[in-house]
């Protein structure tokens, strides 16, 4: 398990997120990751088929899969931020998730899901008029997922599903404020006594589940001819994250090391969604999810005098999507092989006072027979703020994902 976080330190060191929320959980991803989802607005987790695979927020979708499904992600992302007559542009790449499943027949289906829940990650360096240096701010971090799941159809009932994941919570989270060497009040003969004497208040720690090894969700689909339905339920739970704090001096000697806990009671979240289907390959669909935040989160704070909590709201995300499957036919031209998407959503966040808007396009591109998929999508939209403090974003990205299709434990036709 320590060498598996490790590797998953290795991609957090490229991760990007939004520089709202640094000091509370940072930017939560949307729920799976998942490329093809992303090019419809993140809308679909109703929707079934042979290449959906496994969904986070609705274990159910899973039991109507007949292949074995694997698929990876990537993201990459363009940001732009401004507060008040300040700017500030970034850019990064991270692996938002990876998911496998593999479908049992009678027995229902089983799967497995890595994805990142919240990212924080930020690396700059900025004018300080005091000090001879510039100072530098550096948050580095994530909140990763370990998502088992299973699934299976009624046995009286086939077009009704029900599913269960498990989410097992790891990760880690840091961050530096370094500030360089300053010679006010010194006489000019005493200033080299100040060459190398940074000041730097260094934090951090690990994420675990309090008292529990993880939190659950369940759901319920159904499937008509037409039209498919989901409802899920998350359950609340409360991340621990165990500090340590050190302020140091020329980034070598600890003048203070203190060791603290802060508590995050996350609520729980239930969600929703449609997928109606016209004229057999045309797919429209609406997603709703919904978390009620009532306390405030505790900063990873610390020295400096550094806010203490940020405040919530009601956490919730509206998306719409559009999707034309592509034929299933091999012999046909590959154009009308091809999915096509389009989406766009609306997104209250956890932090008060703070909204997104944003819209996709993006297609599915078949590689061989066997219906493996290179998935992409275009992300762009904006983060935006009734507060002062926090920053507005305006933000395009390219997500590209691989998705893989088996027919492992079956007989050839």
């Amino acid at each position: 398990m320590k060498k598996f976080l490790l590797a998953l330190g290795a991609f957090t060191s490229f991760a990007f997120s939004s520089m709202i929320g640094l000091d509370a959980l940072g930017e939560e991803q949307v729920m799976g990751g998942v490329t093809s989802a992303a090019a419809r607005g993140f809308a679909g987790n109703a929707k079934t088929g042979d290449a959906e695979g496994l969904s986070v927020v609705n274990p159910a979708r899973m039991a109507f899969d007949a292949k074995v499904v694997f698929n990876l992600n990537f993201a990459m992302e363009l940001d732009a931020a401004r507060n008040g007559g300040k700017h500030y542009a970034y850019s990064g790449m991270t692996l938002p998730s990876m998911n496998f499943s593999f479908p049992m027949g009678m027995f229902g289906a089983m799967g497995l899901s890595l994805w990142q829940h919240y990212s924080s990650s930020l690396n700059d360096e900025f004018e300080n008029k005091n000090a001879t240096t510039d100072s530098k701010i550096e948050y580095k971090g994530s909140v990763y997922e370990l998502v088992p799941t299973y699934a299976v159809r009624l046995p009286f009932f086939r077009s009704l599903s029900v599913g269960a994941s498990a989410h097992v919570v790891m990760g880690n989270i840091s961050r530096d404020l370094t500030i360089g060497p300053s010679y006010d009040d010194l006489e000019s003969s005493e200033t080299w006594a100040a060459d190398a004497s940074n000041l730097s208040d260094h934090v951090e720690g690990d994420w675990e589940i309090k008292h529990h090894p993880a939190y659950y969700t369940g759901a319920i689909q159904y499937r008509g001819k037409m039209a498919s339905y989901f409802l899920s339920y998350t359950t609340g739970y409360t991340l621990v994250n165990s500090l340590d704090y050190d302020f140091r001096f020329s980034e070598l000697d600890s003048i203070v090391s203190t060791h603290s806990k802060r508590e995050i009671d996350v609520p729980a979240m239930l969600a929703t969604g449609v997928n109606y289907r016209l004229a057999k390959r045309h797919n429209v669909m609406m997603d709703l999810t919904w978390r009620i935040w009532d306390k405030d989160i505790q900063n990873i704070a610390g020295g400096w005098n550094m806010p203490e909590e940020t405040e919530t709201q009601t956490d919730y995300m509206v998306s719409l999507g559009y999707q034309f499957d592509g034929s299933p036919l091999f012999y046909d031209a590959y154009w009308s092989r091809i999915s096509y998407r389009a989406g766009a959503w609306y997104r209250n966040w956890y932090i008060k006072d703070v909204y997104e808007v944003g819209g996709s396009l993006g297609g599915g591109f078949p590689l061989g027979r066997k219906g493996t998929t290179i998935d992409i999508a275009l992300q762009g939209g904006k983060r935006f703020s009734d507060s002062k403090t926090e920053w507005e974003e305006t933000f395009i990205g390219l997500r590209i994902g691989l998705t893989g299709i088996a027919t492992w434990g079956q007989e050839r036709r």
